[in-house]
């Protein structure tokens, strides 16, 4: 049964909500520019070193008047919207879903399993799209901008020619001009409606692209212009999409096999031990699933939404819970901040409400969100896979916290697929990602680290309770010195990951028994730094009939500058005995 997509249940309390917001809105905005006035990233710092020294007291003094008297203005009339908000939030459901509609009514349904075997790809990354004024204590600004470029830098690199691979180590432009792609760039973030007419035209110049090597001549090398320096000053603007409302769309077509030579070959990658591996500047041009945490901004997951729809045609956004709602004592603010974006129709979706945040993390409605997408069918049974993505309790002291979130993930996963399971199935994949806020290395995380969760799904990157493979990389950068040359732009943030002695200077160092910083606990062992960012599968849970291997994990410097996370991908081949189907 497909899922409605509107949160209420009717229009006219729909209405009532929407009417509700907008009377808040104006209020809330000007308290958030208020604050934010008085908050400087780094970035922002070093750009106005050339600044008379009196110019930024007086931007902070006349704008805090100004905002202030505005937030007085307007306070009364959202005092009257948010008394009709509130008790409307007993009738929302805990997210909205929304659906691109297609010339192809079987996008994403694939019937032919001929050879039985198929991959799917998956990213998670924490966006930190909070209220412009919040995310400036975390030094990232320019929230609904940032959102703006990320969505456009994802679609760009998941829908790149798919016979271009990245080579940004080659000091060479082999097939490749720098001049010719310059020359071809229509505007800042444009994505053609039309596929390109040679493999590599139609890059924006304008974002951090990296050195692209064609396999087939007529190709060209994109711009190192780092990302974080565009967004600063350009957030106006930055707010209109311009994508074309007809985009190219990737299309899974309708052959279960489509990927199977990527999947028997796998990708050009390190390897080490089982799990072939990569640090790349680009997304995986084959993603099918997108877990986002930290949307918690209305506005940037609503850019994000109408920027990837073209090519993810199924978006669950504004998840999670507002006000007084179900188990949750403590009044919510905001929702959950997932956003879950699929190539695949969505055919059931639960949220839980975590019971016992505390602090400012109570605040959110932190939560899980689980989903079961269709991959396909044949003539006897429908294909489909679960997806899990949660964001768990944030401070580090609260280690107990994070623990029994774990356990109550673990059960909420049982119960929504004891509900959604059917006879007439195959399940071909069961992933569980996001942000953990615990790592694997640090001794204060010790507790979480041994959970039984991870007895039931495995994690790539993991070798055991506080030991991790040593090709994995820190997920959580130093926020005070993310907008550093050498971290940048996603090349230079490649080169330094890959670097241990660099890789010390920008990623968080793990957590001592004392709540300080520490080197790990095993001498000789490689610094990874803190990896709070996972991507986790189990097969237990799949159809007898199917087995799944890692094609590739890989950790993705794309967003350098807009984010003080960095995303994680994971491609799995799923093989299935079509013998016995």
């Amino acid at each position: 049964m497909a899922l409605r997509e509107s949160p209420f249940a009717n229009g006219f309390i729909a209405g009532l909500h929407s009417l509700s917001w907008w009377l808040i809105f104006p209020c809330f905005w000007f308290m958030d520019r208020m604050i934010a006035v008085c908050l400087t990233t780094t970035l922002e710092k070093k750009q106005r070193r050339e600044e008379e020294c009196y110019l930024g007291p007086l931007r902070v003094f006349f704008g805090l008047l100004i905002f202030l008297a505005l937030f007085v203005l307007t306070a009364p009339v959202a005092l009257i919207g948010f008394l009709m908000w509130v008790p409307l939030q007993a009738t929302r459901r805990p997210f909205i879903y929304s659906q691109r509609t297609t010339t192809n009514p079987e996008e994403g349904a694939v019937k032919n399993l001929a050879e039985g075997r198929e991959g799917f790809g998956f990213v998670t990354a924490n966006l930190c799209l909070l209220p412009d004024s919040l995310a400036r204590f975390n030094n990232l600004g320019h929230s609904q901008a940032r959102a703006n470029l990320i969505g456009k830098t994802i679609v760009q690199s998941v829908n790149r020619p798919q016979n271009c691979v990245v080579s940004p180590s080659s000091d060479t432009m082999s097939h490749c001009s720098r001049d010719n792609l310059l020359a071809s760039s229509l505007y800042y973030g444009s994505i053609d409606s039309q596929p390109p007419s040679r493999p590599c035209l139609g890059f924006d110049s304008s974002l951090p692209l990296e050195e692209v090597v064609c396999e087939s001549g007529g190709g060209e090398v994109g711009s190192n212009t780092n990302a974080a320096n565009i967004i600063v000053g350009t957030e106006q603007n930055a707010g209109e999409s311009d994508i074309a409302p007809d985009a190219a769309e990737v299309t899974k077509g309708n052959n279960f096999n489509q990927n199977s030579d990527r999947c028997k070959a796998g990708w050009k990658s390190q390897k080490l031990g089982d799990v072939p591996w990569e640090i790349s500047p680009l997304f995986p041009a084959n993603i099918d699933f997108v877990c986002l945490q930290e949307v918690f901004d209305k506005r940037a997951a609503q850019k994000l939404k109408d920027i990837l729809s073209p090519t993810f045609s199924h978006v669950l956004y504004d998840v999670g819970i507002y006000a007084f709602h179900g188990c949750c004592s403590s009044f919510k603010f905001f929702n959950s901040g997932l956003f879950f974006a699929s190539r695949y129709p969505v055919l059931d979706a639960s949220f839980h409400c975590y019971p016992n945040g505390r602090g400012e993390d109570a605040l959110a409605a932190k939560g899980l969100l689980s989903v079961k997408v269709q991959v396909g069918r044949n003539s006897q049974k429908n294909i489909v896979g679960y997806f899990n993505c949660t964001h768990l309790h944030a401070p580090e002291a609260d280690g107990e916290i994070r623990n029994a979130q774990l356990t109550l993930v673990s059960k909420w996963i049982s119960d929504f697929q004891a509900l959604a399971k059917r006879d007439d199935e195959i399940v071909v994949f069961d992933i569980l990602c996001g942000d953990f806020n615990f790592d694997n290395c640090s001794p204060y995380d010790s507790h979480e680290q041994k959970h039984k969760i991870f007895d039931d799904y495995r994690d790539p990157c993991r070798v055991g309770p506080g030991q991790e493979e040593p090709w994995v990389t820190g997920t959580l950068l130093e926020q005070p010195t993310m907008y550093d040359e050498e971290v940048l732009t996603p090349e230079s943030l490649q080169r330094s990951l890959e670097n241990e002695a660099v890789r010390r200077r920008f990623i968080a160092p793990p957590v001592g028994l004392d709540g300080g910083s520490c080197d790990y606990p095993e001498p000789g062992a490689p610094w990874v730094g803190r990896r709070i960012d996972y991507m986790l599968y189990r097969e237990a849970t799949l159809s007898q009939l199917c087995k799944t291997e890692i094609e590739e994990f890989t950790f993705i410097t794309r967003l350098a500058g807009l984010t003080d996370h960095i995303p994680v991908g994971m491609r799995l081949c799923v093989s299935v005995n079509t013998e016995d189907l």
